[in-house]
C-alpha cells in the first residue's frame, strides 16, 4: 500500500483546463491584429470612389446590391426568383437553427478541433466559404454590364451583347410537349433527392458507423441529409446553367425550379 501511495505522488497531475488569460485572449488579440492589417491593405489597393447622388431616370449599368446581397443576387441567375430569394435563404437560416438539434458530439459541447469535428467543419467551409463567399466574389468581380461575366483582365464593355438560349431541361432531354415536360422534370427533381439521400446513408454509413445512425435518429438524418443535399443543388445548378444554358429543371403551371 505505501508502494502504491509513493507512485501516486509521483505521478503528474494532469490539467485539462485552458484559461482564457492569455491562451485565448492572446490569440485573438493577434487574430485582430492581422484582419486589421489586411482590410488596411485592401483600402489602399482597392479603389471605392463615392458616386453622384442617386437619379432614378438614370440606373447605373450594372446595378448590384450591397456585397452582403450580392449572393442572393448572383443565384437569381440560376434559379427563380422565388426559389432564390425566399427558398434558399429561408433554408440557410432554418439550418442554422436546427444545428443544435442534428448535432450529436457524444463529447458535449465545446469540442470545435478539426480532428474530431473534421466532417462537420468542412461541411460548413464548404457550404459558406466555397459557395457563399464564391457567389460574391463572382458578383463583385466578375459581373459587369447587362449583367455578363467578365474575366478580371477584360474591360467591362457596356455595349457588349451576349446571345445566349437558354432552355428548360426537358427540352434538352427531348420533350416538346407541356405535359411530358412536366412530368419529366419532377421525375428529375424527385430522382435527384432520392438518389442523393441514399448515397448521402452510404456514405455516413461508411464513414461514421452504424451505431452513430442509430443514436442519430431518423428525424436527424432526414434533416441534415435535405439540408445537405439542397446545398449541394446549387453548384449542380450552376454547372447546368453555365455548361448547357438551362433555365429550369421542373416547369409547371405554379412554379418552376
Amino acid at each position: 500500500m505505501a508502494g502504491i501511495a509513493q507512485e501516486k505522488r509521483k505521478s503528474p497531475v494532469v490539467d485539462d483546463k485552458v484559461h482564457t488569460w492569455p491562451h485565448l485572449v492572446r490569440v485573438e488579440f493577434l487574430v485582430g491584429i492581422f484582419v486589421m492589417l489586411v482590410l488596411i491593405l485592401w483600402s489602399l489597393l482597392v479603389d471605392a470612389p463615392l458616386e453622384e447622388p442617386a437619379n432614378p431616370t438614370r440606373t447605373p449599368n450594372p446595378s448590384k446590391a450591397p456585397w452582403y446581397f450580392l449572393g442572393l443576387q448572383e443565384m437569381l441567375v440560376y434559379f427563380d426568383p422565388w426559389h432564390a430569394g425566399v427558398v434558399l435563404p429561408s433554408l440557410i437560416i432554418v439550418g442554422l437553427m436546427m444545428i443544435p438539434f442534428i448535432d450529436i458530439n457524444p463529447k458535449g459541447n465545446g469540442y470545435y478541433t478539426f480532428k474530431e469535428r473534421k466532417y462537420e467543419i468542412l461541411t460548413f467551409f464548404f457550404g459558406f466559404h466555397v459557395l457563399w463567399v464564391s457567389m460574391i466574389i463572382i458578383g463583385t468581380f466578375f459581373r459587369g454590364p447587362g449583367w455578363n461575366l467578365f474575366w478580371p483582365w477584360q474591360h467591362w464593355d457596356p455595349h457588349k451583347v451576349v446571345a445566349l438560349t437558354n432552355v428548360d431541361l426537358p427540352y434538352v432531354l427531348g420533350f416538346r410537349d407541356y405535359f411530358w415536360s412536366s412530368v419529366c422534370g419532377g421525375v428529375v427533381v424527385f430522382g435527384y433527392f432520392v438518389v442523393s439521400l441514399a448515397a448521402f446513408y452510404l456514405w455516413i454509413l461508411r464513414v461514421k458507423g452504424k451505431d452513430f445512425l442509430e443514436r442519430w435518429g431518423m428525424v436527424r438524418f432526414l434533416i441534415t441529409a435535405l439540408l445537405f443535399v439542397t446545398m449541394l443543388s446549387l453548384p449542380a445548378k450552376m454547372f447546368l446553367r453555365l455548361a448547357f444554358n438551362v433555365k429550369y429543371v421542373w416547369v409547371t403551371p405554379w412554379f418552376n425550379i
